[in-house]
């Protein structure tokens, strides 16, 4: 087998891998569950704007994590546990969950008015998984416009799936989509964007070098 086809693909990758099939599936379970795990703590860093249903919360930046060092299905597969987990939680999941939820509330959350953005973190791990196995969260230069592109991606299906709840314009009225959605979280995914793209070069660079 080539050197090539043993290189690493994605940071979870460096982890040693296991010879029984029982164990990989094992470590892959653990990954999936901490990056679930890791955007609902996330989910809980939240400020409320009063004026949208939607929160400000560090949920994107574990979305761009996970594809990053899990790759496209592991990404994604976090982000969907993520999601369906948080129906039966006992206890404030989502990040416009505020005191933990049976199963049909639950439900109605992860139906509500940010579903979307949990579909567009499933897929958005998914693009940017796909990318980092193929090297794009290995330069500065790539990695960021890689998680621009995901974020874009949960942006879309967040805005598009709020109109529909809303019964609002995308884009026009004094009330619309665009500026409940996602208009008041640019600075703040900007910041994040950057941070996951900076991130995951840093440390390929710091495991080169060691």
């Amino acid at each position: 087998m080539s050197t090539a086809a043993l290189a690493p693909r994605t940071l979870a990758d460096l982890l040693p891998a296991p010879t029984v099939a029982s164990q990989r599936i094992t470590r892959d379970a653990a990954l999936i569950g901490g990056f679930a795990a890791l955007t609902a703590v996330l989910a809980q860093v939240k400020f409320s704007l009063g004026f949208t249903p939607v929160p400000i919360t560090g949920q994107t930046l574990a979305t761009l994590l996970a594809g990053t060092v899990l790759g496209w299905k592991r990404g994604a597969a976090s982000q969907f546990v993520y999601w369906v987990a948080g129906i039966f939680m006992p206890f404030a999941w989502y990040a416009n969950d505020e005191t933990g939820s049976s199963i049909s509330a639950g439900w109605n959350y992860a139906i509500g008015t940010t579903a979307g953005y949990m579909v567009g973190f499933v897929l958005a791990a998914a693009l940017v998984g796909a990318l980092a196995e193929r090297g794009q969260d290995r330069d500065l230069m790539t990695s960021v416009p890689a998680m621009l592109a995901g974020t874009a991606v949960i942006y879309t299906c967040g805005v598009g799936w709020l109109a529909i709840k809303l019964d609002i314009p995308v884009a026009t009225g004094e009330t619309n989509a665009i500026g409940l959605g996602l208009v008041p979280f640019l600075i703040g995914d900007a910041i994040k964007l950057i941070i996951a793209g900076a991130a995951a070069p840093a440390v390929w660079q710091l495991l080169k070098r060691s």
